[in-house]
């Protein structure tokens, strides 16, 4: 029988008030996994009080040391290593990723938390020179009550992702989880809670989008949001947010070239290539799905791109030897092998994997590894986000050919490119339209520097120093030193 979990309110394990739930699958095998509340505007408006009141009273202010916030997020860093296979394990249930997958994701939080204490106590500001007679000091100070919304790709680690700077830079938060993943989530809460954090300073609150989300979004006690997820959604949630001018950041999607050069090395190419597009499932913002290829080398890179495919093994992402688990729920399976078929109409079909042949498995939502051959960038499967693992390979000759098809997308997150020619490189990668950029490698992005993109593919800056900018207000205090 499943569990029947609560959401965190303001330092309290809770159901929904109406007492609504709703059910968390295993996209491995189409089970309930658990029970939790579905948050309606009355919860969202205690978790949003309760924030409220502990930015305005000093409870994670002036009342908690930088030092004290610091030593906290220290224990939280602490406590997600102490849980580490456990947190893994409970991500890949409720979301599907391989596990050693997941374990990366683990040691990824634990470290985001360990990163942001260190900033706690180096949050500081400025004195410009204003003349003799007066004093201009420019003081950073939290933007108070955040909303953090988070997907269902890696649950845990944009949770932390959010979570860390805001909580370093002293604001307050009511994170809500995707609907299709919340249980890791609810265990950040109880870590949080573990490690000292007080009451009303964080508050995980579960439901779907269009009833807990939206209470967040039009609370006017919310100061800021914090999105992760599609264009779609971040469209509406800027056009919400508007009303009220409140401040957001918004991390959506993606539809990121991968570009090998004929000078490229395969060994390293072909592999990194394959899982920009394939890793977890091809459910990521900046996977590598538009892969074009140098004419003179296209045969052989398609083959061997092939061949990496067909060694993909499909299975529960709990089982130590599958490669990539299923997608994180039937709506999702079903979104994908729509794009299969449409890519059928439009483009050869060079490659298509098999689905796991276990029958405990029959009920799970896998989608193969698919690679379709193209000649236009112009193709719905070249052109949309697909978040499944769908890949494109185009062909081109020329550097500036592919610069402007790189560039051919209303998208500008990431872009990965391949060459041993260090001008090249650089010349392509400063002509690429996109927030993150690489080199002869696919999809590290590490927490120490930056994440975000041009075009529709957001607004402002995640990881590293930059994301306390998003949880930070400036305030310029001048004073009068003449008679």
């Amino acid at each position: 029988m499943a569990d029947t979990l609560k959401m965190f309110i303001d330092g309290r394990w809770v159901h929904a008030q109406d007492g609504a739930t709703l059910d968390t699958l295993d996209p491995a095998t189409g089970l309930v996994l658990a029970t939790v509340p579905a948050a309606g505007p009355a919860d969202i408006d205690l978790a949003v009080r309760a924030a409220r009141r502990a930015s305005d009273d000093g409870t994670w202010g002036s009342a908690v040391s930088e030092r004290e916030r610091s030593r906290i997020l220290l224990r939280m860093a602490e406590l997600v290593r102490e849980q580490r296979i456990e947190l893994a394990e409970l991500e890949v249930r409720d979301c599907g990723k391989p596990i050693g997958d997941a374990y990366g994701d683990v040691d990824e939080v634990a470290f985001m938390f360990e990163y942001y204490a260190g900033w706690a106590t180096k949050i500081s500001g400025d004195i410009p020179p204003v003349g003799p007679d007066a004093m201009s000091l420019i003081v950073k100070e939290p933007v108070g009550v955040c909303g953090l919304i988070v997907p269902w790709n890696y649950p845990m680690m944009m949770a932390a992702q959010k979570m860390a700077p805001a909580l370093a830079a002293g604001c307050t938060v009511i994170l809500k989880p995707a609907e299709q993943t919340p249980l890791t989530a609810l265990r950040l809460a109880r870590i949080a809670e573990l490690a000292g954090v007080p009451a009303g300073v964080v508050n995980v609150v579960t439901g779907v989008g269009n009833r807990a989300g939206e209470a967040l979004l039009t609370h006017p006690m919310v100061d800021k949001i914090s999105f992760t997820g599609s264009k779609v959604v971040g469209q509406h949630i800027q056009r919400t947010c508007a009303d009220q001018l409140k401040r957001v950041t918004l991390e959506l999607g993606g539809k990121s070239p991968n570009i090998v050069f004929a000078d490229a090395d395969l060994t390293t190419a072909i592999p990194g290539t394959c899982n920009g597009v394939f890793g977890n499932q091809g459910e990521v913002c900046s996977a590598g799905s538009r892969v074009f290829v140098q004419a003179s080398i296209y045969d052989d890179v398609m083959q061997q791109m092939t061949d990496f495919a067909a060694a993909i093994k499909l299975g529960s992402g709990l089982n130590p030897t599958t490669t990539m688990g299923p997608l994180v729920s039937a709506v999702q399976r079903d979104r994908v092998q729509g794009y299969v078929d449409i890519g059928r109409t439009e483009a050869r079909l060079a490659f298509e994997g098999q689905r796991p042949t276990d029958p405990a498995l029959s009920g799970g939502y896998f989608v193969p590894p698919t690679i379709f051959e193209a000649t236009s960038n112009q193709l719905r499967i070249a052109r949309e986000e697909i978040f499944g693992p769908v890949m494109t390979v185009i062909p081109f000759t020329t550097i500036d050919q592919v610069i402007a098809l790189a560039n051919d997308t209303e998208y500008g997150l990431a872009a990965a490119l391949w060459t041993r020619d260090i001008s090249r490189a650089l010349r392509t990668a400063r002509a690429i339209r996109a927030g993150v950029v690489w080199i002869n490698d696919s999809q590290p992005a590490p927490s120490e520097t930056m994440w975000g993109g041009y075009k529709q593919s957001g607004i402002g800056r995640e990881l590293g120093p930059y994301a306390l900018d998003a949880y930070l207000e400036s305030k310029h205090i001048y004073i009068n030193l003449s008679n």
